[in-house]
């Protein structure tokens, strides 16, 4: 039996921080492989950039020009204004496909989840980056020690890739914008689980990702790290959220 005709039911958000050299091949990609399930793609500059005249997906883009910049959830969440779609995509600039996302993560959504998301591969590794559970520091601890065994079932999934219902999004209030640049994946996705919605990862739907890691070469994007990391581990519906999923 065929697949049903795609329809455009995803609004794309993308952050640029001066990074059109990477976003520029991934609206390609976009274009060329998902553009039946794309209603709008809203890109934020966060910073001032000069971008060509033609663009992809050009008669459905919003531009939005931060006259300061912003934090990761705050972008997410002032693009979410735009999204008349029934899902929300939360997209790194330095993503990157070979194939259709959306129309394998969409047919196997189950009712209950709030959250689909692909595995997530860097360039010249064996396999997609293993499934985390919640960053306590136990589990920080734990990933750097010989013989550690990740989760079968992740508790979250990192930003780079998060579709989401809209009305979840909107339930939720999106990202907690008191977080800056990190965590804030974390902390929805445990908000999400917390309120009843299942995160669900497709095992057979896979995303490159030329990852920058700022954090690991510049001591501001590190001190944001931690001091997001302590902001978590204060946080008492993130405890609450790790009892419920550890059941």
């Amino acid at each position: 039996m065929q697949s049903p005709p795609p329809t455009r039911c995803v609004t794309v958000s993308i952050v640029s921080h001066g990074q059109w050299a990477l976003i520029a091949p991934l609206l390609a990609q976009l274009e060329a492989l998902c553009a039946g399930w794309i209603d709008r793609v809203v890109l934020t500059c966060n910073l001032p950039e000069a971008l060509p005249a033609q663009l992809p997906l050009a008669d459905r883009l919003v531009r939005i020009d931060n006259p300061q910049p912003k934090g990761f959830g705050a972008n997410h969440n002032a693009a979410f204004a735009h999204c008349a779609s029934d899902w929300f995509l939360v997209l790194n600039p330095d993503i990157r496909l070979q194939a259709d996302p959306f129309g394998p993560l969409l047919a196997q959504a189950r009712p209950g989840a709030g959250m689909l998301a692909p595995r997530v591969q860097e360039p010249g590794k064996p396999g997609p980056e293993v499934h985390r559970h919640l960053p306590t520091p136990g589990e920080l601890w734990a990933r750097r020690r010989p013989g550690h065994r990740p989760p079968v079932h992740p508790d979250w999934v990192p930003g780079m890739f998060m579709l989401l219902r809209r009305e979840v999004y909107a339930a939720l209030g999106g990202f907690d914008e008191r977080f800056f640049m990190y965590c804030e994946d974390a902390d929805l996705c445990a908000r999400l689980q917390l309120a009843g919605h299942a995160l669900q990862v497709a095992e057979d739907v896979v995303v490159g990702h030329e990852a920058q890691r700022a954090s690991n070469r510049r001591l501001r994007p590190l001190a944001w790290h931690v001091r997001s990391l302590l902001r978590l581990w204060l946080s008492p519906r993130f405890w609450a959220a790790r009892r419920a999923l550890r059941g």
